[in-house]
């Protein structure tokens, strides 16, 4: 295995990326590449290394993006070499093996917002064992002194996806921002993103407001309909702490399975849901 490769692969997954070591881990006549040789395939498409080039490598180039997606785990890819396939060296026909890791994406917890109550929160996703990403427009707020249990991202809410905020499929987003415009400015920009869950803080008049607001603005219904809102589940916590625990408990029990709306169902006897629960639907994963 090439260790150059392997060490820009360290020091991607280090500064936050994401991508899927292809490896070529079996083979059966002549194939364009020995056991051993490594790909690594970003979440753009772009790719370091080669496990052969040609058809073989468009392939697994396509594959390891459906699993990246996906929010999958690890598959081996068998792919057969027709004679005259162009790639890497002299092919003539063969059958390789290629094992795809997808690496970076495992469980998060994002949070927009650094105060009480996200601070609250990024300590409890990280006891958890939760990676952990906190967002805030004020430095005083997102920095590691602050906030010492995961990554911290000081800048504009318009620069946080180049400063290194970086959604996929195991992505637990939680908006508790100093305010309900920006709380609705960054459910704005989530729009589109995957995920597997998103939940934002407040009354229900302020998100009532925000709502409305964002559909003037052009957002889909459908993708309010699936913020969870209000965020956590309805234990009557009061404190930052406890709210964080009821943020926490609400994201796990999506992350495992659980009856969402049954745990939610307190909101409808007491006085209605505000909107419908539906399930997130990670983008490319629509059944």
């Amino acid at each position: 295995m090439d260790r150059a490769l392997l060490k820009s692969v360290h020091e991607e997954l280090e500064s936050g990326g994401a991508g899927a070591l292809c490896t070529v881990v079996g083979s059966e006549g002549s194939t364009p590449r020995d056991l051993g040789a490594s790909m690594w395939v970003r979440l753009d498409g772009s790719i370091a290394g080669t496990v052969g080039g040609g058809s073989l490598e468009y392939a697994v180039i396509v594959k390891a993006l459906e699993l990246l997606r996906s929010a999958s785990g690890p598959v081996l890819h068998k792919a057969v070499l027709r004679t005259g396939d162009s790639g890497v060296g002299a092919v003539c026909g063969g059958e390789t093996v290629i094992l795809i890791e997808p690496l970076g994406q495992e469980a998060e917890v994002v949070i927009f917002g650094a105060g009480h109550v996200g601070k609250a929160v990024a300590r409890a996703a990280y006891s958890a064992g939760f990676r952990v990403v906190v967002w805030d427009e004020r430095e005083e707020f997102a920095n590691p002194e602050s906030v010492p249990w995961g990554k911290t991202l000081a800048c504009p809410l318009e620069k946080a996806f180049d400063e290194g905020v970086r959604l996929h499929g195991s992505s637990y987003v939680v908006v508790v921002t100093r305010g309900h415009s920006l709380d609705g400015e960054v459910v704005r920009i989530l729009e589109g993103k995957p995920m597997a869950y998103i939940g934002m803080i407040g009354s229900r008049k302020k998100i009532s407001y925000v709502r409305e607001s964002l559909i003037k603005q052009g957002v889909s219904k459908d993708f309010l309909d699936r913020i969870f809102q209000p965020v956590g589940l309805p234990v009557r916590a009061e404190t930052p702490e406890e709210i964080a625990v009821s943020i926490l408990a609400e994201i796990i029990a999506v992350r495992r399975g659980a009856d969402i709306a049954s745990l939610r169902s307190s909101y409808s006897r007491e006085a209605g849901p505000l909107f419908p629960y539906l399930p997130i639907v990670i983008p490319g994963n629509e059944e």
